[in-house]
């Protein structure tokens, strides 16, 4: 046996490497090689579709690009299923690897490590001219999986330091500011160069066209990119508050201008993710976006990584727009796929169960339950708000504060002077819904609360930035009215519509239509209001948990 029938032959032993080891971080993701042959016959089956069906790993011709290679396994796959397809075409096995890797098979690595790692994953070494190599026409180390240090551009720096330049002269140094590509963070990221910048190549250009051509070649047009690329920049507080980042990695490619282009990444876009509104709109506007695969639990693809709201994966096709072929995995089960238009709404509803639901209650064009609510931190005083007199009465001069410390809901006295914004509550009667809903029981059991129990408010009391408000309301009854409302699977339901996260701002009660406060709600009564199905119904009641009664 030659040394590369030995090389691919070693692939075949179990277990495979890329399934054992451990992802760097929750931002860089390693994917599993069962996931990304899934990804990998997703397009394959769009190529023979396209192509009178053409198998497209007996073609020499077409190129790949994975841009953000971190394990290899996509360039290993690919590699190996060009190794087996081009078989007739090039007989010999060497010539054929040496066509594979020189001619067909790209990436750019996301750090130096994750270079290495893939250069061993793809040619069996981490220096491509190696003499363990598989591929034996390459000059230098890299290959075709390209690394090199990027360095951030810094703007909109606010202070500046004094420091000397490569010629001693004395210049200024800005600080304080943000990277113009990524919006990384300069006091976080402009640091010692033997620390890796994460200024990844690939999004660091405002022509990526050109990037290319300098990487691998003028000529350079690439027929599929396909990968898992970095999530977010950390910087901001950590988890949801960092910076998004995987939608300038998507919005990139789309430039590249490939015929097919599939991806995984985070769903939280699908309904909200910071900064990622103008994405959203337009990649549900995508006609070319031809296969959407939605995992509500990360975990089914990705075991050891928890990734809040989920992931999912697509398909762009460049020259065949049309429908989506829509999947939704949800608590060990399967909808779809099925055809659908993923622009119908504002946001991406991911389970199609629950679209005919929203239609009708749409249809009655009701004011928004939004309406009634504050916005974030509804009397200016922070969740970590400390200023007050914990299990005391509020006296003259002082109103009664709603807080909580951890999990644990607790009431105090706060001066009245100190509430500088929304006033107009604080004399009315009104409701504490918590601004943090359940989520991860969603992802684990197939149910969830959504929303935490809602506080009735008496006049002369005010909350922390734990809850949202909800008023004014004129008496008592009214807000024991919309108590009940609150506790309903109905109006929990169409809220878990628009949260991904464990985040319930006023914006998740948009399609949550406002009711007379006049009486008691109960979740029949808006069955029958809105014309729902008792299989509609049962739907909704599958998923959605009773809200039961607790202390106050």
């Amino acid at each position: 046996m030659s040394k590369a029938q030995a090389g691919f032959a070693l692939r075949g032993r179990n277990p495979d490497v890329l399934t054992c080891i451990a992802n760097l971080s929750n931002d860089e993701v390693f994917t599993p090689p069962a996931f990304a042959n899934k990804m990998l016959d997703t397009v394959a089956d769009a190529w023979a579709a396209e192509s009178n069906g053409a198998n497209i790993w007996a073609d020499p011709k077409v190129r790949f690009l994975d841009p953000f290679t971190k394990s290899g396994v996509f360039l290993r796959e690919i590699t190996s299923r060009l190794t087996d397809g081009l078989a007739d075409e090039i007989p010999d096995l060497q010539e054929r690897v040496d066509h594979i890797l020189t001619k067909q098979v790209f990436g750019i690595g996301i750090t130096y490590l994750t270079s290495l790692l893939a250069r061993r994953s793809v040619y069996c070494s981490k220096l491509a001219n190696g003499p363990h190599s598989i591929a034996k026409s390459f000059s230098d180390v890299k290959g075709n999986v390209w690394f090199e240090r990027m360095e951030h551009i810094w703007v909109d720096g606010t202070e500046w330091v004094l420091i000397a330049d490569e010629d001693g002269n004395q210049v200024k140094k800005f600080k304080g500011g943000k990277c113009k590509f990524c919006a990384a963070p300069q006091f976080i990221f402009d640091r010692d160069g033997a620390l890796e910048t994460h200024a990844y190549a690939f999004i660091h250009t405002d022509d990526i066209k050109a990037r290319v051509a300098e990487l691998f070649g003028d000529d350079m047009q690439f027929d599929v990119i396909i990968g898992n690329p970095p999530y977010q920049m950390t910087g901001g507080g950590g988890g949801t508050n960092d910076s998004s980042i995987y939608h300038l990695f998507v919005q990139q490619a789309m430039r590249l201008d490939p015929r097919f282009l599939s991806m995984v990444i985070p769903s939280r876009w699908m309904a909200g993710g910071r900064g990622l509104g103008e994405f959203r709109s337009e990649f549900l506007g995508d006609r070319h976006v031809r296969v959407l695969v939605d995992y509500e639990n990360a975990k089914d693809p990705f075991p050891t990584v928890g990734i809040n709201g989920g992931v999912c994966y697509f398909l762009w096709n460049r020259d065949n727009p049309g429908s989506c072929e829509c999947t939704y995995h949800r608590s060990g089960s399967q909808i779809g796929p099925q055809a659908r238009v993923l622009d119908e709404f504002d946001i991406f509803v991911r389970d199609p169960r629950a679209v005919d639901i929203l239609r009708k209650v749409r249809t009655a064009g009701e004011a928004s339950f939004e309406e009634l609510l504050s916005g974030d931190t509804p009397f200016g005083l922070a969740t970590n708000f400390s200023d007050y007199t914990r299990d005391a009465d509020s006296g003259k001069g002082q109103v009664r504060l709603y807080a909580n410390i951890g999990t644990k809901r607790v009431r105090g006295a706060v001066g009245r002077s100190l509430i500088k914004k929304n006033t107009h509550l604080i004399d009315a009667w009104k409701l504490f819904v918590p601004k943090t809903g359940s989520g991860r029981e969603r992802e684990t059991s197939g149910v969830d609360l959504v929303l935490g129990p809602p506080i009735i408010a008496e006049p002369g009391s005010v909350c922390t930035q734990t809850y949202i408000v909800a008023g004014p309301l004129r008496s008592e009854a009214e807000a024991q009215s919309v108590e009940s409302y609150l506790r309903t699977r109905f109006l929990r339901f169409l809220v878990s519509l628009r949260k991904i996260s464990q985040d319930t701002l006023r914006s998740v009660y948009r399609w949550v239509p406002q009711q007379t406060w006049d009486r008691q709600w109960v979740d029949a009564d808006l069955y029958k209001r809105y014309g729902i199905t008792p299989d509609e119904a049962a739907f909704i009641e599958s998923i959605i948990r009773p809200m039961e009664p607790v202390d106050k």
